[in-house]
């Protein structure tokens, strides 16, 4: 990208403008590269003519090759904000979405609900950055929160984003409940919920694929945890999913027809029915089920 040895930052920024890059995200990138905070674009106008240091180009020029290539900002700036929580994420995990805040939400009002202990016990099935366990446990300390994931890297992720925010979370590898103990008042996941196959998983070429496909209909993993979920929820605990944004319907029926009671869905920002649950019935045990 340089065109001489020596190049300033607004001169950096120009360039990167000219490559068809947004302006917000040349402005992070030039931050980031210099090691400065990425709201501090106040700075980059009152030192629009500083010469960037030879390393802070060489930075600035590889992370915006990778933005030419396609790849996603958060992992350029190795951080994505979810929930208020400042979260490290590379190519091991998928990022954090939006979409996801809605789960968490939801979450929140089930733990508020009468006759739910402060202290309850949270399941987060395959956590990936530790993005929802995270945020339930920043939300309501005194939670008993567990999130496990298949993947070590997503495993590792997770760890280091509990240890640097300073939240006790229990972060365990395991292939959903396959490795699991004990019982629940909560259970939430954001599994893999995409058709095998999927055009827009073109868009999504630099996240970890295992993450995000379930099958030719999206629903694999959507009915696995469905089915085994009950042999860990205490009598009256919630399950709560997130799903594709035309699974809705489809995830409702899984639920009602394991035995789920008070099973609804819960729409985005977007008005999309993003996230479905449902309550496993006070006095029953799984070998009860009402099937």
């Amino acid at each position: 990208m340089s065109e001489s040895a020596l190049l300033s930052v607004g001169h950096a920024l120009a360039q990167a403008l000219r490559q068809g890059m947004h302006r917000l995200d040349a402005q992070r990138l030039v931050l980031h590269a210099l090691g400065r905070p990425g709201i501090d674009r106040a700075w980059l106008l009152t030192h629009e003519h500083m010469a960037l240091p030879a390393p802070a180009l060489a930075a600035f020029e590889e992370l915006a090759a990778r933005h030419a290539s396609g790849e996603p900002m958060a992992y350029l700036l190795g951080e994505q904000e979810f929930f208020s929580l400042p979260l490290q994420v590379d190519a091991r995990v998928l990022i954090p979405r939006p979409d996801t805040e809605t789960l968490v939400s939801w979450a929140l009002a089930q733990l508020a609900e009468p006759g739910m202990p402060a202290c309850a016990r949270v399941l987060d099935l395959g956590t990936g950055s530790g993005a929802i366990a995270l945020s339930l446990k920043h939300q309501q300390p005194a939670l008993a929160v567990t999130a496990i994931d298949a993947s070590p890297d997503a495993v590792a992720v997770a760890r280091s984003n509990a240890a640097r925010l300073g939240l006790e979370v229990r972060v365990e590898l395991s292939s959903w409940f396959d490795g699991v103990r004990g019982e629940f008042e909560l259970i939430v996941s954001n599994p893999p919920y995409i058709r095998d196959g999927d055009p827009h998983l073109a868009a999504l070429g630099h996240e970890p694929l295992q993450a995000l496909t379930a099958g030719p209909e999206g629903m694999a993993d959507l009915r696995r945890i469905i089915e085994a979920a009950p042999q860990h929820l205490v009598r009256g605990g919630h399950l709560l999913l997130e799903h594709g944004h035309d699974q809705a319907e489809a995830v409702r029926a899984l639920l009602r027809e394991r035995g789920f009671k008070a099973v609804g869905s819960r729409r985005d920002l977007a008005g999309i029915e993003r996230c479905s649950g449902g309550q496993w019935p006070e006095g029953l045990n799984d070998l009860q089920s009402p099937r």
